[in-house]
């Protein structure tokens, strides 16, 4: 009886432990989440860099469960084509210019403002306000979900033509400018002939001189290699331009919410990074594309306050399609920031 006993024990064992093999190698083929991550700049870059931070950030946070998929260069497409791709669903997440959303969320217009903001502190608590969140929060509604505002930079002129030193000096000069209406409408002002062109068609189109200059910041210019195609840089400062983080609402809807804390967490840590990064990088960019032949110059204050007086009518559209009061409270908050001067 006891022999029986004891067989029948080891039996039932075995078969215990043959039931649970499976059960444990299925545990150990669990694939972690693969988030499809696109944007639109070089591995080598201030965006790029920062993409890494939130990929690793992303990965320790989750215990490995959650992974990003890196895609640069454009490869997924423009910032607009990866905007409607999050949109239906068919990618996850992307880091894209705040300028391409305008036509999706219109309140994103606020950032095109020109000469809004005199300095990266004054960028960064309104962004990260309640200003900032409220144009945020307007994006659910378009099928989108944004986390946190990376920089972009100051934007600044070149061309292949001439020094722009004043504003009669833009007159004829095909500028490309990113596929948003404030964008034109400011440059057209100003006397160019504002051209909207996706980023990722720009360099072939001042190396064949579709175009003749582009505007962006010093770390795009520089990380793109316009200096092979671009001689002179103007240091305008017209427009202080945001990046956004943000996630397919599909997508983010199916995550539990320690999942969505994640990306959360991951994306402020990458932020802070990502601006003590860019503006490291702005500040030599200027001596390094110096070095590679470019002509700099500076545009003089009085040359600045006339192109903005040419630009009050841009404002002023600007502030009726984001809404007055989200306008109102912009300017409300920036008087504070400087003091109440």
């Amino acid at each position: 009886m006891k022999l029986f006993r004891r067989t029948l024990i080891a039996t039932l064992a075995a078969a215990a432990a043959t039931t649970l093999l499976p059960l444990a190698a299925q545990a150990q083929d669990i694939k972690p989440r693969i988030i499809r991550f696109g944007y639109g700049l070089v591995e080598n870059s201030n965006q790029g860099r920062a993409v890494k931070v939130f990929a690793d950030e992303v990965e320790k946070r989750s215990g490995g469960k959650m992974r990003l998929r890196a895609v640069g260069a454009a490869a997924l497409g423009s910032d607009v084509q990866m905007q409607q791709a999050l949109i239906g669903g068919a990618q996850e997440m992307m880091v894209g210019s705040t300028a391409t959303l305008v036509g999706i969320v219109k309140e994103m217009a606020l950032w095109d403002t020109p000469f809004l903001f005199n300095n990266g502190a004054e960028a960064d608590a309104i962004l990260d306000g309640p200003v900032g969140q409220k144009v945020m929060a307007k994006m659910p509604e378009k099928g989108l979900v944004g986390l946190v505002y990376w920089e972009n930079g100051f934007r600044n002129l070149t061309n292949s033509k001439r020094p722009i030193t004043k504003t009669e000096d833009l007159a004829g000069v095909k500028l490309r400018v990113m596929q948003n209406p404030v964008y034109l409408e400011s440059f057209n002002a100003l006397g160019a002939n504002a051209i909207p062109m996706a980023f990722s068609e720009l360099f072939g189109a001042l190396e064949t001189k579709t175009v003749d200059g582009q505007e962006n910041p010093f770390n795009t210019i520089l990380s793109s290699k316009f200096y092979e195609v671009q001689k002179y840089v103007s240091v305008t400062n017209h427009v202080y331009s945001p990046w956004i983080v943000f996630v397919s609402k599909k997508y983010w809807d199916g995550l539990s919410k320690d999942e969505q804390k994640v990306l959360m967490d991951a994306a402020k840590v990458s932020r802070d990074f990502e601006r003590k990064d860019t503006r490291a990088e702005a500040a030599k960019a200027v001596a390094d594309l110096k070095s590679k032949g470019m002509q700099v110059n500076e545009v003089s204050p009085a040359e600045v306050n006339r192109m903005r007086d040419k630009l009050t009518r841009v404002n002023a559209t600007i502030a009726t399609n984001v809404g007055m009061d989200l306008w109102n409270e912009t300017q409300a908050e920036l008087k504070k920031l400087r003091g109440g001067k």
